[in-house]
């Protein structure tokens, strides 16, 4: 365990993640990896390349790499925007959505019973609470522009 906060951040998500792809795989025959990019395009459809890849924190090129799998295993629809060139807007097919739907379920419920040997069920909203709290920040200030006299345009970091 580390004693800094971003490491025990980064330790939680990448535990979290092995978790979900574990339950992911033996109760829907999909990786954590699928499931994220079908629950990301669940809120952002219908999405466009660009924006998913946005939303995903990946390249286009990584989500142009992966749709035609994914067509092909019947979790999304690809289709040409009418009047936009060759932009292509990708949505869930109904057995997506029922995947997202069903195996968010199961997580949110998993994830709860491991929390709850721990705390109660206030405890657990609350913890959600602050996690949305803590997310809403960072993404705000991800937003925001940058600084500008940063400690390395000063030349406190070499």
């Amino acid at each position: 365990m580390a004693d800094r906060l971003t490491f025990t951040l980064h330790e939680l998500v990448a535990e979290i993640d092995a978790y979900a792809d574990d339950a992911l795989r033996t109760r829907h025959g999909v990786t954590f990896s699928v499931f994220e990019f079908l629950a990301v395009l669940a809120d952002a459809q219908p999405a466009d390349m660009t924006t998913l890849a946005r939303c995903l924190g990946v390249t286009k090129a990584a989500v142009s790499k992966r749709v035609p799998a994914l067509v092909e295993q019947g979790w999304v629809l690809a289709r040409n925007a009418p009047g936009e060139g060759r932009s292509i807007r990708l949505s869930l097919t109904s057995r997506g959505a029922d995947l997202v739907r069903i195996a968010g379920d199961d997580l949110e419920a998993e994830f709860r019973s491991v929390i709850a040997t721990s705390a109660d069920a206030g405890g657990i909203a609350a913890l959600n609470g602050q996690l949305n709290t803590l997310t809403d920040l960072f993404r705000r200030k991800n937003s925001a522009p940058p600084p500008t006299n940063t400690p390395h345009e000063r030349g406190d970091l070499e």
